[in-house]
């Protein structure tokens, strides 16, 4: 497996970084999108490629403009561009139908990117999928001092487990991502979808998982809550859980 990525440019400038591999007569393909600040060489995204590898099936992973090897500031993101990035990607390298997984940010760009291909996708698959974190994780829970700096500077940085850099939190991705909430209104998505979620998570709570399988149209619907499962749902056992939920569903959903 090469560790130097594909490159695909953008016609308004950012070049996203991409891994792909197309295996015939392998429908449906599968999609994952990683985390805020986060990349396309997490444990998780691995483990997709390894298994899809291992079952000869179609796969492409890829750095939002801002992350990983991609081009651009990560500052300059919003909820709106990346969920762009992500379709572009899509419909510029993948055929058929697709079975998209979605980490953490991941899952909300992976509704999104649904919602905006829905001819093309056939199963979704959230860890710890968080839609509208940017108003009910981040911005309901700002201090007074926090929102009179946004609005003064433009953004504010936030301390985070997840590395030496904090996050840096601005104004647009605040307001960008109100006009992308999904979870106030029907998610017209009618495709299975697999929820897992850990009830140790303490960055997106257990019952977002259950919010979204309420706003769902589909009937399809399953959530799997990890009772000692932290946000990264990294460890051996989650990756394990994770590779046999994908199994399953690219079984429910292949014709």
């Amino acid at each position: 497996m090469t560790d130097t990525p594909s490159i695909l440019t953008r016609d308004d400038g950012p070049a996203i970084a991409y891994h792909h591999y197309q295996r015939k007569n392998s429908a449906p393909g599968v999609v994952f999108m990683s985390g805020f600040m986060s990349d396309m060489t997490g444990a998780k995204a691995l483990a997709v490629d390894a298994w899809c590898r291992e079952h000869d099936r179609s796969f492409l992973r890829f750095d939002y403009r801002g992350h990983g090897q991609s081009s651009g500031k990560f500052v300059d993101g919003t909820i709106g561009k990346w969920a762009e990035d992500a379709v572009f990607a899509i419909d510029r390298l993948t055929t058929g139908p697709q079975v998209l997984v979605g980490s953490s940010m991941g899952g909300w760009i992976m509704l999104l990117a649904a919602l905006k291909l829905k001819h093309r996708v056939v199963g979704l698959l959230g860890l710890a999928a968080a839609p509208d974190f940017t108003e009910d994780l981040i911005h309901a829970e700002m201090e007074g001092e926090h929102r009179a700096q946004l609005e003064r500077d433009g953004f504010i940085t936030v301390p985070t487990d997840y590395g030496e850099d904090p996050y840096i939190i601005t104004k647009d991705l605040i307001e960008d991502g109100r006009n992308n909430m999904l979870l106030k209104g029907s998610i017209e998505l009618a495709m299975p979808v697999r929820l897992i979620q850990g009830q140790k998570d303490a960055d997106v709570p257990w019952k977002t998982a259950l919010r979204i399988q309420k706003q769902l149209a589909s009937d399809d619907v399953e959530v799997t809550l990890v009772k000692d499962g932290d946000h990264r749902l990294s460890e051996p056992e989650d990756l394990d859980r994770l590779r046999a939920t994908l199994e399953r569903l690219i079984d429910r959903v292949s014709v």
